[in-house]
C-alpha cells in the first residue's frame, strides 16, 4: 500500500521537504544508489566491516554501481565471493520500477515508473541527430500549480530522493546499453576506462526540467547531480547538466555556487499580471528580482548562457508587443540569454490555446532582431504525452490491466 500522505503546501509559501534521503524497502535491505563513497563506507563500518575494509569495499562498491552499472552484487568480480552474500543479505542496488514504457512515432521515448514505496513519476529521453537529452524529475507532483502545465494540476506528494533521481539516469543507460562491457579482472584500469566517455553515446545531456520544481528538492537534487558528475561515477560533465527553476529565486545562487549546472527559467511572460496568472510563484518573486537573480547567477557567460523558457499562448503572452519588451528586459539586466519559444502543448481541460505558426514565428523574428537567439523549440513526443508541460502520471488515466495489454500488443506487433 503507498504511503499517500501529501505535504501540506498552503498558498505561496515554500514548501516543507520531506526528510528522506533513502525510501525505506519492506525487506529492510538499504538501497545503496543515490549514496556517496563516505555514506556507503559509513554504512558498511555500521554493518560490522572495520574500518579499512568499509573504505577499501566502498571504493569497489561505489565504482561497480555508478561507473559499471551493475544490479547485482555477484557481478562485483573483484570482490570476494565470500563477502558477495554478506552484501546481497544487507544491500540492494535499486532502480525505480517501469510501470510503463513507451515510444513516439518520432524517437521520443517516456518511462512511468514507481517509487520502492508506490509513488509513480516519469521521466523523457529525447533523440537527437548530435545529442540524447534524458528528461528529469525530481518531485511525485508539483506545487507550483503553473496554469499551462499538466504536471502542476498534480498535487506535490513528496520530493524524490537522490537515489530515485540519480536512478532516472542509470535506467535510461540500462535501456540503452550504455554502460562498460567486461570484466574488471585481468584488464589494465586505464583501458578499461577508456571505454567510458560520452563520445558516441546516446544519452549526452540530461535537463532536470521533469515532474516537479528542482530548487524545492535541493539538496537531493544536489546530491544526485554531485554523482552523475562525478569522476569516478556517471562521469558526466556540468556543461551538459540543465537546470530548470520556475523562479524560486534565493535558491538560484546556491544553484550556481554549490552544484554549478546550467540554468533555464520558466519566464513565460513580461507583465506582472500576466505572469502571476500563467505561474503563480511570480506573486511570491517577481520578474524584476528574478532576472536579477539570473544576472547574478555564477558562471553565467556568453559562452554559458541562461536559457529563457517562454511557452507560446493564444492570445496571451504571444504579442509584438511581449516579444519586444521580452528583449527590452533581458537588455536591461544585461543577460547573457537565448530564449527557447515552446508551441503550447494541450492537454484536456487546458485553459490556454496554441499560438499560431505564423505568430510564433513573428516572435521569434523579433527577438532575433533585437540580437538575442530565440529558437523555436520543436514539439516532440506529444502523441505519448511526453511533450513540454505534458507530464502527469499515467496511473490516473490506466488501469494495470489496460497496460497489460497494451504490453502484450506491442509484443505481438
Amino acid at each position: 500500500m503507498a504511503d499517500t500522505t501529501l505535504m501540506s503546501i498552503p498558498g505561496q509559501v515554500d514548501p516543507v521537504p520531506v526528510a528522506r534521503d533513502i525510501t525505506p524497502r519492506e525487506d529492510g535491505r538499504v538501497d545503496l544508489i543515490g549514496l556517496p563513497k563516505d555514506r556507503i563506507r559509513e554504512l558498511f563500518a555500521e554493518a560490522g566491516l572495520d574500518p579499512k575494509q568499509a573504505k577499501l569495499r566502498a571504493k569497489q562498491v561505489f565504482h561497480w554501481l555508478y561507473h559499471r552499472g551493475v544490479t547485482d552484487f555477484e557481478a562485483m568480480t573483484d570482490i570476494a565471493k565470500t563477502m558477495r552474500p554478506w552484501l546481497t543479505e544487507r544491500f540492494v542496488i535499486g532502480r525505480p520500477e517501469v510501470v510503463e514504457a513507451q515510444h513516439s512515432t518520432d524517437g521520443t521515448r517516456k518511462w512511468l515508473l514507481k517509487t520502492a514505496d508506490g509513488h509513480e513519476f516519469e521521466m523523457v529521453f529525447i533523440p537527437d541527430a548530435d545529442r540524447g537529452t534524458l528528461c528529469v524529475s525530481s518531485q511525485v507532483g508539483c506545487t507550483l500549480n503553473c496554469r499551462f502545465c499538466h504536471t502542476g494540476t498534480m498535487k506535490l506528494v513528496r520530493n524524490l530522493t537522490p537515489g530515485e533521481i540519480v536512478g532516472q539516469v542509470m535506467l535510461a543507460r540500462d535501456a540503452l546499453g550504455e554502460w562498460p562491457k567486461g570484466s574488471m579482472a585481468g584488464l589494465d584500469e586505464a583501458e578499461d576506462e577508456g571505454h567510458y566517455t560520452s563520445d558516441g553515446r546516446l544519452l549526452t545531456n540530461i535537463v532536470m526540467m521533469g515532474m516537479g520544481e528542482p530548487l524545492y528538492n535541493f539538496e537531493n537534487v544536489k546530491g544526485a547531480l554531485k554523482l552523475v558528475m562525478d569522476g569516478d561515477g556517471l562521469a558526466l560533465s556540468k556543461r551538459r547538466i540543465t537546470l530548470s527553476t520556475s523562479g524560486v529565486v534565493p535558491m538560484m545562487d546556491r544553484c550556481g555556487q554549490e552544484i554549478g549546472v546550467n540554468l533555464a527559467v520558466s519566464l513565460h511572460a513580461v507583465t506582472k499580471e500576466i505572469r502571476d496568472e500563467i505561474v503563480p510563484l511570480n506573486k511570491k518573486y517577481g520578474i524584476e528580482e528574478l532576472l536579477q537573480a539570473c544576472a547574478d547567477y555564477p558562471g553565467a557567460s556568453n559562452a554559458r548562457r541562461i536559457t529563457f523558457e517562454y511557452v507560446m499562448l493564444k492570445d496571451k503572452n504571444d504579442t509584438d508587443e511581449h516579444a519586444r519588451e521580452l528583449v527590452r528586459l533581458l537588455k536591461q539586466y544585461k543577460l547573457p540569454a537565448k530564449v527557447n519559444l515552446i508551441p503550447f502543448n494541450p492537454w484536456p481541460g487546458a485553459a490556454y490555446d496554441t499560438s499560431t505558426p505564423e505568430r510564433v514565428k513573428r516572435f521569434s523574428d523579433i527577438v532575433f532582431e533585437g540580437g538575442i537567439s530565440a529558437p523555436v523549440r520543436t514539439p516532440r513526443g506529444r502523441d505519448i504525452d511526453a511533450a513540454c508541460g505534458q507530464l502527469k502520471t499515467s496511473a490516473e488515466k490506466k488501469s494495470r490491466a489496460q497496460r497489460d495489454r497494451e504490453a502484450a500488443e506491442a509484443i505481438e506487433a
